[in-house]
């Protein structure tokens, strides 16, 4: 397997900012796209959402008035409209969480069809998989990762759409209510709460990294099992497979008993913020009230005053405190975009090594392996000078090869184990490079060209007529291959 990555570099700083800004560019690629329209609506909805809560909200601080004055008429009146917001207010609140759901299928969507183009893109999947060391589980990484990601940046997607137009608003209300000392203490109870959260958010992103790279582990050892397991029974090598599985096991679960006690400081941070929230809107409350600024109401009046100065207090408390909330949801995402974004920066890696090596145009012909290619040339590679080693040492397997591999002679190379044979292949098909001196392709890659069989046969998915023309596409009319096959059914 693979080694891991050095995960302390992995926190919320410019880093994650970057990798971050990269991810939205994927999922939001133009102003007109479907998730900025769907986002477009979700902010519409969201909207409508708190005009119903404010009102929903005042409904208590009326209630009061209403019981107050023994007004029955008004009183059934309020009923109904109260009935009628709240039914308004769970029809706009499905509405909200359809949307978000759509948001997360079709991010999901774009972020991995975009990484599928990077993985799939000339050798990446293969350099990335068998040559290079320093990045785990890219099938994790692609298929559990930006699942996780995609799933919750849709669950916050909402709240922090709506957040700047809620905080202003009730940033307002509660300054034309509580004053500057009321507005200025929740605007510091905030970024108390903010920093402070900040400092125990830190050391779970690197943990959370740690832990899903155990985890792909795992699952990685369990698919081994799966794929060998006729070669494990004839060795009757149960018991061995049991407790290395079980090792990788225990690992991943000290891992995450680490990542749960990390998180149980930022739960107590969390919690306590919020239920010091609503003793600081009642501090805020009675500022004015203390102060003899409502001497001359009623007790009927004030007490529908303070119900409304309560709820638009309590409201704005409650916006920062959700945002303080999304802590432990910030931090997963902050490692799922670290993870994502790593493994997009070695595909570029790769990608821009593989194109700086590969020949100019006019030295090796642009066959296309999913395409039917004729020869050009009589001679299929010509090596001159031909020195190469393992990518994962440094002696020399074959040095100063001069060949050229022509049609109609056959060349049988013949060596001990591990002396190059295969290495020659590899290097031929441009799976590694050379140390020195150079390979010259002549013709194209294709069924008039030149073809290269792996040792272990690989049996793709789908039907018996794709896996006999594979890796080529519908290409039956071209090579007379569909009446062949259909004349053998």
């Amino acid at each position: 397997m693979p080694q891991v990555t050095n995960a302390k570099r992995s926190k919320l700083d410019l880093r994650f900012l970057r990798r971050f800004c990269h991810i939205l560019k994927i999922l939001f690629p133009r102003l007109c796209s479907r998730s900025a329209l769907m986002f477009l609506t979700l902010l519409g909805i969201t909207l409508l959402v708190q005009l119903v809560i404010y009102q929903v909200g005042l409904i208590p601080s009326q209630f009061y008035q209403v019981l107050a004055d023994k007004n029955h008429d008004r009183f059934k009146r309020l009923v109904t409209f109260a009935v009628l917001l709240i039914l308004i207010n769970a029809m706009l609140k499905s509405l909200d969480q359809y949307v978000c759901g759509l948001l997360y299928v079709n991010w999901r969507k774009s972020l991995t069809e975009e990484l599928h183009r990077a993985y799939f893109h000339g050798r990446v999947y293969y350099t990335l998989n068998v040559l290079r060391q320093d990045i785990d589980n890219p099938d994790q990484r692609i298929g559990q990762d930006v699942e996780r990601l995609c799933k919750e940046m849709s669950s916050i997607a909402s709240k922090l759409v709506i957040s700047p137009f809620t905080v202003a608003y009730y940033t307002y209300q509660c300054f034309s209510s509580t004053g500057w000392i009321g507005v200025g203490s929740i605007f510091a109870y905030f970024l108390i709460g903010t920093v402070i959260n900040k400092m125990l958010i830190g050391p779970i992103v690197p943990t959370l990294m740690e832990q899903e790279k155990l985890e792909g582990d795992f699952r990685f050892k369990h698919m081994q099992v799966r794929v060998n397991a006729e070669s494990a029974a004839f060795y009757r090598a149960g018991m061995v497979e049991h407790m290395r599985t079980d090792q990788r096991l225990q690992t991943l679960l000290k891992k995450q008993r680490s990542l749960i006690n990390k998180e149980l400081w930022l739960y107590i941070g969390v919690n306590t913020f919020d239920y010091l929230g609503s003793i600081l809107s009642y501090i805020v409350i009675a500022i004015p009230i203390f102060a003899g600024v409502y001497n001359e109401l009623t007790p009927g009046e004030l007490s529908a005053l303070i119900s409304k100065n309560a709820f638009v207090c309590i409201y704005l408390i409650n916006c920062f405190t959700q945002l303080i909330d999304l802590s432990t949801t910030v931090s997963d995402i902050a490692g799922y975009t670290h993870r994502i974004g790593e493994l997009r920066e070695v595909m570029d890696d790769i990608s821009r090594k593989e194109n700086d090596s590969d020949p100019p145009p006019g030295d090796e012909p642009q066959g296309n392996n999913q395409e039917v290619c004729s020869g050009l040339s009589d001679t299929a590679f010509v090596l001159d000078r031909l020195s190469f080693r393992s990518p994962y040492s440094e002696e020399l397997l074959v040095k100063d090869l001069s060949l050229r591999i022509s049609q109609g002679v056959h060349l049988l190379v013949v060596g001990n184990t591990g002396t190059g044979k295969t290495s020659l292949l590899r290097v031929l098909s441009r799976l590694w490079e050379s140390s020195n001196g150079s390979v010259k392709m002549s013709t194209c890659f294709g069924p008039r060209g030149i073809l290269f069989l792996p040792q272990k046969a690989y049996l793709t998915d789908g039907t018996l007529r794709e896996q006999v023309i594979y890796p080529l596409k519908d290409i039956y009319p071209v090579l007379g291959m569909n009446s062949f096959l259909t004349n053998r059914r």
